[in-house]
């Protein structure tokens, strides 16, 4: 296949093309490189990606509609796997703009572009934080979901709605997927784990939001680009194509799937997880919840299991010890 990825310097466009390079198939990259945090992480990833043949990336803004247009027109993709965002809830309280302007509008450059080179395929990122204020859990795709609690999450509904009606109106398969806070080595710096183990190897204090009461479906990063890899070839069709406890639209070749672990880990317990991999204890400053954070996610995977036979099931010590000994490694501690 040939494959375009947004977002192959960031940490999931990372690790979904090296696992579709190591498969032999061809991938076209995408990604801004912006500051949101350190440049030079980003660049590692893409040089990795540069030792193996078969791939290329352009390095240009989603918002830059020329730019992203003739990408993917000289690449010629079979599918086009949109990855690239503005990532970050807290960062979304601080700068909304940022992610209108990328996830928004870049979106809709990319729906665009698949519309023009005509892909087969055209799966999404979207996130478990949709589900927003929703307390009924596991969370299962056909729940509504209407109550979101910040701007993040606002676009990543957007762009579910703007994603079904270009299935709808051009006849485009489009898939979206749910994540469910996705973990592992190669991470963003502004995440939990990295910012934990960061902390507790520095002896320096780390916020812990809710006094700890918190609870996430934590999903490895390699179950997650195997999920994300299989989907590929689950393309959506008509009504007629659907299977038990399916999502896919009665008016448009249209799906969205939870990738999760099917798990719920106490926020404490993942803490204890690092702080028996690091073998130091972590200096805890406990914090009250944060403004647009929800207490708890759960993910129910069944459907992704029906359709690909296949479900994220590393379990969270061993997650956090490969993190932990690629995080040793990367900083040479």
């Amino acid at each position: 296949m040939r494959v375009f990825i947004t977002g192959t310097a960031g940490f999931i466009g990372f690790h979904l093309a090296r696992l579709l390079l190591a498969e032999g198939h061809r991938v076209a990259g995408f990604d801004g490189m912006t500051d949101y945090y350190d440049v030079r992480l980003k660049q590692r990833r893409h040089a990795m990606l540069h030792q193996t043949p078969g791939f290329t990336a352009t390095e240009a803004m989603l918002e830059d509609e020329a730019a992203l247009g003739a990408a993917v027109s000289a690449f010629a993709p079979d599918v086009i796997v949109h990855l690239a965002a503005q990532a970050g809830v807290r960062y979304s309280l601080e700068n909304p703009r940022a992610y209108v302007d990328s996830n928004v509008v870049g979106t809709l450059n990319v729906m665009e572009a698949a519309r023009v080179a005509d892909v087969r395929h055209l799966l999404m990122a979207s996130t478990s934080s949709v589900y927003g204020a929703n307390e009924d859990m596991p969370f299962d795709e056909r729940q509504k979901a209407d109550t979101q609690l910040t701007i993040y999450a606002a676009t990543k509904k957007a762009n579910e709605s703007m994603g079904h009606a270009w299935a709808h109106i051009h006849g485009l398969p489009v898939t979206m997927f749910r994540f469910f806070t996705v973990y592992g080595p190669w991470g963003r710096p502004d995440m939990a784990l990295f910012k934990f183990t960061k902390g507790i190897l520095e002896g320096t204090p780390i916020d812990i939001y809710n006094n700890g009461e918190m609870w996430r479906d934590f999903t490895y990063v390699d179950d997650l680009v195997r999920a994300i890899r299989l989907l590929v070839d689950v393309v959506p069709g008509g009504p007629e194509t659907a299977v038990e406890g399916d999502s896919l639209s009665s008016a448009a070749p249209f799906r969205v799937i939870n990738i999760g672990n099917s798990d719920t880990v106490r926020l404490l317990d993942f803490i204890d997880a690092i702080e028996a991999e690091t073998g130091r204890a972590a200096i805890r400053n406990y914090m009250p919840m944060q403004t647009g954070d929800v207490p708890a996610t759960w993910a129910d995977a069944t459907l992704l299991q029906t359709l690909t036979g296949y479900r994220p099931q590393t379990p969270f010590r061993e997650g956090v010890r490969r993190f932990v000994e690629w995080y040793r490694d990367y900083h040479d501690i």
